[in-house]
């Protein structure tokens, strides 16, 4: 029962605290020390990822160094949910620290004492591509920041942005090694991130030949627009050799830092990087006229930016920060395919929030102790941009809650409702409100403009496409998948296809909520340059196969059909996998509708 307030309760705790800290004669903020065992980056000793920022290049006259400043940095924090900044300090180019020595460092400075303010972790990069021939001004520069540095748990040297084609063993590994027994004759302990061959694209040739020493990671960098699921298999490949990975720059554009937004391969990569437990920088926290560039031209560099002064990529991107599990995680939270129904203790992220029994007729638990401010994200994939009714299962002592649905991270909010009284704690009433969303795979977040109330569940539905009348899924918004590669299509409805499917590869997808047993039909939309397929549909993991249905002969491989079979499913949470049996086909999406 809540007779004492989390406000209360949270106030006494940072009472207490502080007692402790006074009583230890010290008052100090700070972040826990990075260091690698295995193929993990831990934090404190414990296995952490954390998203952030890379800033634009730090040369002199480029445009982008007026963001270098702790009013950014701060904003950052605050607004952005920024756990780690980046510094790419531009070397031999114009305007770089060759030339410009004083004014690049004087940047740099700048930032990473923000940071260190603001207990954030910091990378300090040596932004070139060509690094081996500047070892002994590297070594100089290293050298500085961690005598400067070295004590702070903030800090991490990134020794080489993006070497090009040529040798890890005979070139970048001598290089690093240089480097890094320059630092560590300073500072024994920070994080280091070594770049890889091809644009830190082959972290698969580093993980075979790597440096030796304690706590270095090897720097992946993937743009969504031309970098997929292969480039995965390389880092994958990696990490089962044993490396550690940090990706200090990631795109939502073409790897030219430019052209449109690619979300769904921008969202297989976010997941694959949980999974994994890669940090990461979003390249570029910039207003220059590309796709890549977080602000609009003219946006202010003193932070303070609203919604409309954020690309569409930057808006992807402080969504995505924002949603990194940075506070408590819940093992239990899964990407739902729309129409769903959430328990509301499956979140992904929260702040300030329990769990607690519920005697609400399913049983269970819910989410209790809700304050004004607090919050849960829920990663969710929504079929079709459009109008859903929402759902919430509440219960509230006496009334005076606000729900309000937005977009994890902020930027977008879809709509608010009231909580009324229901006399008491666990007395269950259900509120509902319309909303409009958005295609895709995103993270939708329940925040408490006013607390007081507990919650079970929130039901997400279209309020005029029953789940009978069916739903499509596509293929490349896979959760899982063993070998197979998403590309362009040119079927009807644009976007991807998920291709290259061989005998043993497999797709598991989001659980979709079946609300009764029974027939139903299920739509594969295929092709197949000479046939001879066949596919299983299967719970994913293939614990029950509910069919299989052979893919026909197309006449091309973008030459699309649509090919069906009905099979018995049960009720409830269901949770599909898609089997090769037999290999030589592309899927564009299937659809799961009740049967006649």
């Amino acid at each position: 029962m809540q007779i004492i307030s989390m406000q209360v309760r949270r106030a006494a705790a940072a009472l207490f605290g502080g007692l402790l800290l006074a009583h230890a004669g010290q008052v100090l903020a700070d972040v826990s020390p990075l260091s690698v065992s295995g193929n993990r980056v831990l934090a404190g000793g414990q296995p952490a990822s954390f998203a952030g920022n890379s800033l634009f290049w730090s040369n002199t006259g480029w445009g982008g160094e007026k963001f270098y400043n702790a009013s950014v940095v701060g904003w950052l924090k605050k607004d952005w949910g920024t756990k780690v900044i980046r510094v790419a300090m531009g070397v031999e180019e114009s305007g770089g620290y060759l030339q410009d020595p004083a004014g690049n460092k004087a940047r740099v400075k700048a930032v990473v004492d923000a940071a260190i303010a603001n207990d954030m972790y910091v990378i300090i990069d040596w932004h070139t591509h060509h690094a081996e021939d500047y070892r002994t001004q590297a070594v100089a520069f290293f050298q500085e920041m961690a005598r400067t540095y070295g004590k702070s748990n903030h800090v991490i040297y990134e020794v080489y942005n993006e070497p090009l084609g040529i040798s890890w063993s005979g070139t970048i590994k001598p290089y690093a090694q240089a480097v890094i027994n320059a630092i560590r004759a300073i500072d024994p302990d920070n994080l280091i991130i070594v770049g890889t061959p091809n644009w830190s694209q082959d972290v698969d040739a580093a993980s075979r030949d790597p440096i030796s020493g304690a706590n270095v990671a090897y720097t992946l960098h993937f743009y969504a627009g031309s970098h997929g699921q292969w480039l995965r298999d390389k880092a994958q490949t990696a990490l089962n050799n044993g490396v550690a990975l940090f990706v200090t720059e990631w795109g939502s554009v073409n790897a030219s830092g430019d052209g449109g937004v690619n979300e769904s391969e921008t969202w297989a990569w976010v997941d694959f990087m949980k999974a994994k437990g890669i940090s990461n920088a979003n390249w570029a926290l910039n207003d220059k006229a590309e796709g890549a560039s977080a602000l609009v031209a003219g946006a202010s560099a003193q932070g303070g930016w609203s919604a409309g002064q954020l690309t569409r990529s930057g808006a992807l991107a402080r969504q995505i920060i924002g949603g990194w599990p940075g506070a408590p995680t819940n093992s239990g939270c899964t990407r739902m395919a729309v129409p769903a129904q959430l328990q509301a203790e499956a979140y992904c992220n929260m702040s300030g929030v329990q769990v607690e029994g519920t005697t609400d007729t399913d049983g269970g638990s819910n989410v209790g102790y809700i304050d004004t401010g607090d919050w849960m994200t829920y990663d969710v994939n929504v079929p079709a941009a459009g109008s859903y009714l929402v759902k919430y299962r509440v219960a509230s002592q006496s009334g005076g809650g606000v729900i309000q649905l937005e977009r994890g991270g902020g930027g977008a909010t879809y709509g608010t409702i009231n909580v009324p009284s229901t006399g008491g704690w666990q007395n269950w009433t259900t509120v509902s409100h319309t909303v409009t969303l958005a295609a895709g795979q995103q993270t939708l977040a329940i925040l408490a403009k006013s607390g007081g109330f507990n919650i079970n569940w929130l039901d997400i539905s279209r309020p005029t496409d029953p789940v009978g009348s069916g739903i499509t899924i596509q293929a490349e918004n896979f959760d899982s998948q063993s070998g197979v590669q998403t590309e362009a299509t040119t079927d009807s409805d644009g976007g991807l296809n998920v291709g290259y499917l061989d005998a043993g590869d497999w797709l598991s997808y989001p659980s979709v909520n079946l609300a009764t047993a029974g027939a139903y039909t299920i739509e594969y939309r295929v092709a197949s340059l000479n046939g001879g397929g066949t596919l299983q549909l299967e719970e994913a993991g293939g614990s029950v196969v509910y069919g299989a249905l052979n893919v026909p002969a197309t006449g091309g491989w973008q030459n699309w059909v649509t090919i069906k079979h009905t099979v018995q499913l049960p009720a409830g949470q269901r949770k599909f996998g898609i089997a090769v049996r037999n290999g030589g086909w592309n899927l564009n999406w299937f659809r799961v509708s009740k049967a006649p």
